[in-house]
């Protein structure tokens, strides 16, 4: 079969190959990829920044937004059957007391795998196996937009936690914040106002292109970042923000637009060195005076999946046809190792494997 590897930590490694065709075994589930979403991740992989190859190689199959359909399953599966739509979570439990209780996301261990980035192949491969408890079945009727499924699981996590820590107390959210219109932030804005927030996004997006007019089309708001920084752009103060810039200096900003009882949650990973100055003193009083929440969420769990399924099927009904609009590329998996995805001119590129 193709497949797209990398040999991780090696620049310019990204190439089409052939490999065995995989044989599922009993408790196993055969699966044809039909697409897989590009993001960051893959991009850090195939510059050399980021990834291990599984044990006994030294490349990866790329590739961990998936969706795929079943073509065989083993005799003792009964979860799924050929025909299915699915799409396979990413990361595989350690052992660690969360990983057993099915929390591999909240891992205490360090030691998981994750398919695509981390000791397994992804699923930039014409087939892969799998075990059924990671694969989610999706309704043909998301079959345009189910493999925005794995993103949008960052964001629904990130939301149901920020609201698992504030009962707390009566909180009653109204106001919210999304930091960066990439594909993870957009469907986070989508997710906020499906539950009826006023959602303001901010980015450094031109306003007329895509990202902030898809934004808008939902009822949200748009700030454009230009050389203001957040506190004068998008003045709060704001009960919930979602922080998927991977930018750093954001972080602190955005603590000062957090209204009282206010949560911030940290989604985007930060590489570099980068320091800055900050009003530590006033931070910290505003933290403590304000019962104001900060945390960083990484990962989704099967739960979150389900939950994202429900969400794209309400997203479906409450912007026909939108969120299909956030997958403004299409490629072959030649034209993805040829560097296609790289252009910038697009909010979410996905690889057509098979029909």
């Amino acid at each position: 079969m193709k497949a797209v590897v990398v040999r991780p930590h090696v620049p310019g490694s990204l190439r089409l190959t052939e490999l065995p065709d995989p044989v599922p075994g009993p408790r196993e589930v055969l699966v044809r990829t039909l697409e897989v979403g590009i993001c960051g991740t893959d991009a850090d992989i195939t510059a050399g920044q980021y990834g291990w190859a599984p044990p006994d190689r030294e490349e990866l199959v790329l590739g961990h937004e998936s969706l795929g359909v079943v073509e065989r399953v083993g005799i003792a599966v009964s979860s799924c059957a050929p025909g299915d739509l699915v799409v396979a979570t990413v990361r595989r439990p350690d052992g660690c007391p969360n990983c057993r209780h099915g929390e591999s996301d909240m891992c205490s261990w360090g030691r998981y795998r994750e398919r695509g980035i981390k000791e397994l192949d992804g699923f930039l491969a014409e087939h892969y196996v799998e075990v059924p408890e990671y694969l989610v079945v999706v309704p043909p009727a998301l079959r345009p937009t189910a493999v925005l499924l794995e993103p949008l699981t960052i964001a629904v996590k990130a939301v149901f936690q920020a609201f698992k820590i504030q009962e707390r107390l009566h909180w009653e959210p109204r106001r919210a914040l999304v930091l960066g219109i990439g594909p993870v932030g957009l469907l986070g804005a989508l997710l906020l106002r499906a539950r009826g927030l006023e959602v303001t996004a901010y980015d450094r997006q031109d306003p007329a292109e895509p990202g902030p007019r898809l934004a808008q089309e939902t009822g949200a708001s748009y700030r454009h970042a230009e050389d203001a920084d957040l506190v004068t752009t998008a003045p709060g103060p704001y009960d919930l923000i979602l922080e998927a810039t991977g930018f750093s200096p954001l972080d602190f900003q955005a603590v000062e637009t957090l209204a009282p009882n206010g949560v911030l949650a940290l989604l985007g990973v930060t590489g570099g060195d980068r320091r800055l100055q900050i009003p530590s003193d006033r931070l910290n009083q505003d933290l403590v005076l304000g019962n104001r929440v900060v945390f960083g969420s990484v990962n989704a769990n099967r739960r979150y999946f389900e939950r994202g399924v429900a969400d794209l099927e309400r997203f479906a009904a409450l912007w026909p046809g939108l969120t299909e609009r956030l997958i403004t590329r299409r490629l072959s998996p030649a034209e993805f190792v040829a560097g296609e995805s790289r252009r910038e001119d697009h909010i979410k590129a996905v690889v057509e494997v098979s029909r």
